[in-house]
């Protein structure tokens, strides 16, 4: 697989070009190799991976789409490498590349233009956008673990505890399960805490009527896995009935509009005038959602703007919320992954209104 998305970078390159790769996702891609340093280098002929003296005896045994080369010269070797190929211009991640590192590159990378064209950027995003059969698993894995630990903590939230110390049970608990990291930094939030969108879990205790948003997710051989959902402890108001309600169904409308085809600003225009027309214009201040794949935030994502088009493979969330200053928040979350006439749930988690 990984020797398939060499290919298809190459066939973009002329004799005399290369794509320069350093930032660890795209290098994974690439690779499927975990470090936290290492360059890919392709030209139209060859891929060669430089990595360091620690990932090297690893890399070079399981590393089969690149040539493995010992990165002991530093950038300069790899200048004389490029210098061997004759080639004339390097293409970087644009995205990923300071000025500085601009710099420094074209200063060291004498008679090679250092290209701030984003052909690299363009092509990876294509690429990484549509999801393999192996990656949608891996995915799966991940979610299943993120739906096993939403399952544990229900019974364990209890008036009194804080919600750091919610967040921290529920990531040990993850951790547990086998999952080689978290997507991101988990988000308990409850109260009038919950109307923080990312909120940070604090020393607040959680108290009778409160709303609690857990927004939270697993890694699993490198896919992440993304989900919220929002739960109340003892009793709920009219009003954050009705704003879970109105949630739930600007998340509902969106799920059943989604399919290939359909303009990403589109979807999240479903969701937003339920939201808006219920009498809550300005208090879901986020797009509807995102990709997720090695990255926990890829591309395309569903907000106002976003002209994209979606396509069948692509993984996104679908996480309206609404958010009401100073009082309390409602966000529900699931992952779904794009078909040609619809889309897949990838969360089985049940979003009806919990109430503990």
């Amino acid at each position: 697989m990984t020797k398939n998305r060499i290919l298809n970078l190459q066939q973009s390159l002329k004799d005399t070009e290369a794509f320069w790769i350093t930032s660890g996702s795209n290098r994974f891609y690439l690779t499927e190799f975990n470090s936290s340093a290492g360059t890919v280098l392709v030209t139209r002929t060859k891929a060669v991976f430089f990595i360091d003296f620690r990932y090297f005896e690893k890399a070079k045994h399981t590393v089969t789409s690149c040539e493995v080369v010992l990165y002991d010269k530093g950038d300069k070797g790899i200048f004389e490498f490029c210098k061997e190929e004759n080639i004339k211009t390097i293409f970087v991640e644009t995205a990923n590349t300071s000025i500085g590192q601009h710099k420094y590159l074209s200063n060291l990378f004498e008679d090679i233009k250092i290209s701030d064209d984003n052909i690299l950027d363009t092509s990876l995003n294509i690429m990484r956008a549509v999801k393999s059969e192996k990656e949608l698993n891996f995915i799966c894995q991940a979610q299943s673990l993120t739906e096993q630990t939403f399952d544990y903590i229900l019974p364990r939230i209890s008036v009194g505890k804080t919600e750091r110390e919610i967040m921290l049970d529920m990531e040990f608990f993850m951790r547990s399960l086998g999952a080689s990291g978290v997507s991101f930094d988990f988000i308990v939030v409850s109260g009038n805490n919950s109307s923080l969108p990312h909120g940070v879990p604090t020393d607040k205790k959680i108290e009778n009527g409160d709303f609690i948003t857990m927004d939270f997710g697993a890694i699993v051989n490198g896919y992440c896995s993304d989900m919220t959902r929002t739960v109340a402890i003892g009793s709920v108001t009219d009003e954050q009935k009705f704003v879970y309600d109105t949630t739930l169904k600007a998340q509902l409308s969106a799920i059943e509009n989604i399919k290939a085809g359909v303009v990403c600003g589109d979807i999240d225009k479903v969701a937003r005038d339920i939201i808006y027309n219920a009498g809550y214009k300005g208090c879901f201040g986020h797009a509807l959602g995102h990709s997720v794949g090695i990255d926990v935030h890829e591309a395309p994502n569903l907000s106002p703007n976003n002209t994209a088009v979606l396509q069948a493979g692509n993984v996104v969330t679908v996480e309206p919320g609404i958010y009401i200053e100073n009082k309390f928040g409602v966000r529900i979350e699931d992952m779904v992954c794009v078909t040609e006439n619809g889309c897949e749930n990838l969360t089985k988690s049940p979003k009806e209104l919990i109430i503990l």
